[in-house]
C-alpha cells in the first residue's frame, strides 16, 4: 500500500514563492503548517469549482483528482500537527495565499467555457510550478522539525507529477483543442 496520505501532504504545500517574500523571516514548523492548510484549501476551492464549471471533460477529470489528493491531505496533515504538538500559526504568506485564492476564485467566476478551462489550467501550472519553488527554497530549507523537513522531501515527486499533469492539459488546450 502506497503512502498516499504522505504523498497528499505535499500538494498541502501549495505556497507560490510569490507569496514567499524575498528576505522575510524563515518561516516557523507552526507557520509552514499554517501555510500547508491554507494553500491546500485554495486548490481544493479552484478544483470544485472547475469541477462546476469546466466545459472539458479533461479539465474537470483534472479538478476532480485536485479535489481529491488536497482533500485526502487535510485529515494527513491534521494528523501530522497533532503527532508533531504544533498548531498552525497564521502568517503574511497564509494571508497572501488566502488573499490570492480569492482574486483567482473571482477571475475564473467571471469565465466560461474554453476561457475557463485555459484559466483555470493556467494557473494550476503557475501554482504548481510555484510550490515546487517555496518548497526547495523556503519550505524544506526552513522547516526545523527532522521528520517534517524529511516528509517534504519525500513528497516533493507528487509536485512534480501534478504540475507535469497541468502543463500536459496546457499543451492539449493550447495545441488540439480536445475536450
Amino acid at each position: 500500500m502506497k503512502p498516499l496520505p504522505k504523498l497528499l501532504l505535499a500538494v498541502a504545500l501549495a505556497a507560490p514563492a510569490a507569496y514567499v517574500q524575498a528576505g522575510a523571516d524563515a518561516p516557523t514548523d507552526a507557520q509552514i503548517a499554517a501555510i500547508v492548510v491554507t494553500a491546500n484549501q485554495v486548490d481544493i476551492d479552484a478544483g470544485k469549482l472547475a469541477q462546476q464549471k469546466g466545459s472539458s471533460n479533461d479539465v474537470k477529470a483534472f479538478a476532480q483528482t485536485m479535489v481529491r489528493d488536497h482533500t485526502g491531505v487535510n485529515q494527513a496533515a491534521a494528523d501530522l500537527v497533532h503527532k508533531l504538538n504544533v498548531t498552525p500559526e497564521p502568517n503574511a504568506t497564509s494571508a497572501s495565499l488566502k488573499q490570492g485564492g480569492d482574486e483567482n476564485l473571482a477571475k475564473l467566476r467571471a469565465l466560461n467555457g474554453k476561457a475557463f478551462d485555459k484559466a483555470y489550467v493556467d494557473h494550476e501550472v503557475a501554482y504548481h510550478q510555484a510550490v515546487l519553488d517555496a518548497m526547495d527554497k523556503t519550505l524544506i530549507p526552513d522547516a526545523k522539525n527532522a521528520e517534517l523537513k524529511a516528509l517534504l522531501v519525500k513528497v516533493r515527486p507528487a509536485f512534480v507529477a501534478h504540475l507535469s499533469h497541468a502543463k500536459a492539459l496546457d499543451e492539449q488546450l493550447d495545441g488540439h483543442g480536445h475536450e
